[in-house]
């Protein structure tokens, strides 16, 4: 199931995107009240933008103004809003996004083709390990993608080892789709409860919310640490509320696949210029063919690079590599750059480490502070001098770390309002 347009060659790709940039800017100067707004106080002619290149005549969309002018982003009418979704908050206000019927549909599609990228096929039984309620977009477009590609869908929810492994066992699924840290506790819950998990004819998992592989394509600590006990095969998806849009891995294991008629995508430096081709910078996305609430340039916040060479799977559509952390989330420490996920993957590395948070905060010389908490079955000395150890060894410096009891991480963790597990607080100034 690859659509003909990712298997065009480049040129082609180019000029079908061109096509579609060209009737979204229409569509925006007329029916958006921000961007038409936009268009005409920077006296910005549309008519004269026809390249991608051309992009850069226009401006960002940052989310600060999407939090700020949330309505005016609005394109139909409220009655014409079939769903809303919301993001979740990370990093500010959540910004409420309304989904027309047209746009359900172009979701539907999106994870279709992104689900059978990682290998499902009609018949095949998913089990989603992720919410559909609380406003979140990504558990109701796993629903209806695997829907529209015929699949079987499992809805079991996020958490509870015992009653996934009751479906698991139940209905035999063939993939599942959960945070990767969460196999971690189904298998500490099949061995403690002599379940056969290696037998259990899981294929493979698709895998939201943490990285799984190094820039380099390479496996995490995380990912090693899953696969050396339970040989499934992982595949990593990265989307967005805003992007309404999933790139997946096929499985050649090589980034994310983008889907040209969906989504144009750039990477920007920090003065919004174009990076030179394969470094890292901030994606920035363009939306094809939504209705309610299309983007333009807008900046995701996260720090990726782009992959442009084809894939040995036949596609010829650029992949998006493993997001080295959110741009908001950057820390200096001691002179050295950090993001969270580096941080997060070298505390998988201890199997004596059950759960732990990273905050952020800024000391009393205005620069950046890390606390790293960790809930431990057996903490002691022993054990924090080999995590900074590590840490000095991986990432040249080492944080600060304290054992606190897995009852009030949890409350940290798992926070009322919030519809993902809290591994990351940041309280700088």
């Amino acid at each position: 199931m690859i659509p003909a347009i990712e298997k065009a060659s480049a040129i082609e790709i180019k000029q079908f995107q061109e096509a579609k940039l060209k009737e979204l800017l229409a569509y925006l100067k007329e029916r958006s009240p921000y961007y038409s707004a936009l268009f005409q106080r920077e006296n910005i002619a549309v008519d004269l933008v026809n390249t991608l290149e051309d992009l850069q005549k226009l401006p960002v969309t940052t989310k600060t103004q999407l939090q700020e002018h949330n309505e005016s982003f609005f394109c139909v009418p409220r009655h014409e809003i079939i769903d809303y979704a919301t993001t979740s908050g990370t990093l500010g206000s959540p910004v409420t996004f309304g989904l027309t019927d047209s746009d359900l549909e172009r979701l539907a599609y999106n994870e279709a083709i992104s689900f059978a990228c990682a290998g499902v096929q009609k018949g095949d039984v998913v089990q989603l390990m992720t919410t559909m309620d609380r406003r979140f977009m990504a558990g109701l477009a796993y629903f209806l993608g695997l829907r529209k590609l015929g699949a079987g869908v499992i809805r079991v929810g996020a958490g509870i080892p015992e009653l996934q492994w009751d479906s698991i066992v139940k209905y035999k699924p063939k993939y599942l789709v959960t945070v990767p840290s969460f196999l971690l506790k189904l298998i500490e819950y099949a061995e403690q409860h002599g379940i056969d998990y290696k037998n259990s004819g899981i294929k493979g998992v698709l895998c939201i919310g943490e990285s799984l592989r190094n820039q380099d394509f390479s496996p995490t600590v995380l990912t090693k640490r899953i696969t050396d006990k339970w040989p499934v095969q992982l595949f990593s998806t990265y989307a967005s509320t805003e992007m309404s849009t999933a790139f997946t891995e096929c499985e050649y294991f090589q980034g994310g696949h983008h889907h040209p008629e969906l989504i144009i995508t750039e990477v920007l430096d920090d003065n919004n210029n174009p990076v030179v081709e394969g470094e890292s910078g901030e994606l920035t996305i363009t939306t094809l063919g939504v209705e309610a609430m299309p983007l333009l340039r807008f900046k995701t916040g996260d720090i990726v690079q782009l992959h442009t060479e084809s894939c040995p799977c036949g596609k010829n559509s650029l992949r998006v590599g493993p997001v080295l952390g959110r741009k908001q989330h950057m820390i200096k420490y001691k002179g050295t750059t950090l993001y969270p996920p580096a941080m997060h993957d070298l505390l998988t590395y201890f199997e004596g480490v059950k759960s732990h948070v990273i905050e952020i905060s800024t000391n009393e010389l205005g620069t950046d502070e890390i606390l790293i908490k960790i809930a431990s079955d057996n903490p002691s000395e022993d054990l924090l001098n080999q995590i900074k150890d590590h840490f000095r060894a991986k990432l040249r410096v080492s944080p600060k770390i304290e054992f606190i009891a897995q009852d009030i991480i949890n409350k940290l963790i798992f926070a009322p309002m919030s519809r993902k597990p809290i591994t990351f607080i940041d309280k700088r100034t």
